[in-house]
């Protein structure tokens, strides 16, 4: 036995070890293993950090400013409208969304690009309990505390948590989602029946499916956009600079000290004033060349960065250098289409919003929501103006001639009917005509029937016609 370990036993010190240790660094708390701890959410710092740069660079710089406001002018600039197919029910949402205190013509634009800055929106629900009417407030994301999510199913957020207000007071919603209680598990059940403070909506985009919190979209860019506004200031600085200049004054033929005691005699001359002197002093305006490389091009790369990062083309920035009719409109496809992605998410959350409100009137009965009912849930839906003003005219003469050609098929035996009308639906979605090919085939025949004519049969000759004509 070692000399320590006595002592250790005489004195009572159990077992000694070798001190050992390690240094941390300041922000060690702040990283996590790449191999483990699938934590998908940012820090709650951060997040907090994250909402406050992305309304300050909303606010101050131009180009995040617009990155937010394009996508907005151009999926709610000429508004949407949401309809079902009940004419009682369309009474409902009409009243709902039309309501002053509601008013989503004028607050849908709002809610759409915070969605977009802060990457979630929550609306508490006041429900009035005797007509089931619905109107619906808003929670600052910057006091969420936090999300809870179904234990069986992290992808699914069950109730958000507020931070104290100045009483010290905090809230848990209920994040209502259009089912069944019973939908959820056990656990899931109890968590909710303790959230008592309220129902809310929840909706979070640039998030991922065991992330509890949304993002924002300029999360990924807001060094880049600093950095863009810094590069610009920096040209504006030195540009004010190549204004600047200076007499350079040589004298020919003069020791130091003729140097120095003409340079307490010289004088620089005022504007448009004249100067005599022999030809022994010479005299050169000096400006600064500061143009170590060219600034648009600098600009461009910057700026080029960020859009690309956002599927915006130039062109849509005051940026015409190299842009004609086709590469414009071929640059505007793929921008059109992440546009799209977002206008289906924000259809979703309306449409999702507007079940609960139709759920609400009729739970207001004392009853659950019958299957007829459930039918006319099924049929709410957002109509969306198109997003841009597309050139028809090939997708006219399009439908044009599959007109004349499917006709053709038809009466030939190559193809059914079926098969058909999906061809021209699919052309009409192409101008903003959204057909059921199943619903539209059934109505064509049966007003055929009314006419008189026989829907089994087709007028090959006059079908003729029609794609000679085409």
């Amino acid at each position: 036995m070692g000399l320590l370990q006595s002592i250790g036993r005489v004195f009572g010190f159990g077992r000694m070890v070798e001190a050992a240790g390690q240094s941390i660094d300041a922000d060690d708390d702040q990283w996590r293993r790449l191999s483990g701890d699938a934590n998908r959410d940012l820090a709650p710092m951060t997040q907090e950090r994250m909402q406050a740069l992305a309304v300050y660079l909303w606010e101050r710089n131009g180009l995040a400013n617009r990155l937010i406001e394009l996508p907005i002018a151009y999926m709610l600039g000429k508004g949407c409208r949401v309809v079902v197919d009940d004419e009682d029910a369309q009474a409902v949402l009409n009243r709902h969304w039309n309501d002053g205190l509601n008013c989503w013509d004028l607050k849908l634009q709002k809610r759409a690009r915070e969605l977009g800055l802060f990457g979630e929106q929550c609306w508490p629900i006041f429900r009035n309990a005797v007509s089931g009417f619905v109107r619906f407030g808003y929670l600052d994301p910057s006091l969420i505390d936090g999300v809870v999510s179904d234990p069986d199913n992290i992808e699914q957020p069950i109730g958000i948590r507020t931070k104290a207000d100045e009483q010290g007071n905090k809230k848990t919603y209920r994040v209502v989602v259009n089912v069944r209680e019973t939908a959820f598990g056990r656990a899931a059940q109890a968590m909710r029946a303790q959230m008592v403070d309220g129902e809310c909506l929840y909706f979070r985009v640039n998030d991922l499916s065991a992330g509890k919190r949304g993002r924002s979209d300029l999360l990924p860019l807001c060094d880049w956009l600093d950095a863009y506004d810094e590069f610009l200031y920096g040209e504006l600085d030195r540009s004010d600079h190549l204004r600047n200049y200076v007499w350079d004054v040589t004298l020919k033929g003069a020791d130091a000290a003729t140097v120095i005691q003409r340079a307490k005699e010289i004088q620089a001359p005022a504007p448009n004033s004249v100067r005599v002197h022999n030809d022994s002093e010479t005299w050169a305006a000096v400006s600064p060349n500061l143009a170590t490389y060219e600034a648009a091009a600098g600009a461009r790369l910057f700026r080029n960065h960020i859009l690309g990062s956002r599927t915006l083309p130039p062109t849509w920035f005051a940026d015409g250098e190299d842009a004609n009719k086709s590469n414009s409109q071929g640059m505007a496809e793929p921008t059109e289409r992440v546009l799209e992605s977002r206008q289906t998410y924000l259809g979703y959350a309306i449409a999702e919003t507007m079940r609960y409100v139709l759920r609400s009137a009729w739970n207001a009965l004392d009853r659950d929501v019958t299957e007829d009912e459930q039918a006319i849930l099924d049929t709410v839906r957002v109509d969306w103006p198109s997003l841009t003003a597309k050139d028809t005219t090939k997708y006219s003469s399009a439908f044009q001639q599959t007109v004349a050609a499917g006709a053709q098929a038809i009466a030939e035996g190559l193809l059914t009917r079926e098969t058909v009308v999906a061809l021209l639906a699919s052309l009409a979605s192409q101008l903003g005509v959204e057909i059921d090919a199943d619903a539209e085939l059934a109505a064509a025949l049966d007003e055929r029937s009314k006419e008189g004519g026989d829907p089994s049969q087709f007028e090959p000759a006059v079908l003729d016609t029609g794609a000679q004509e085409a």
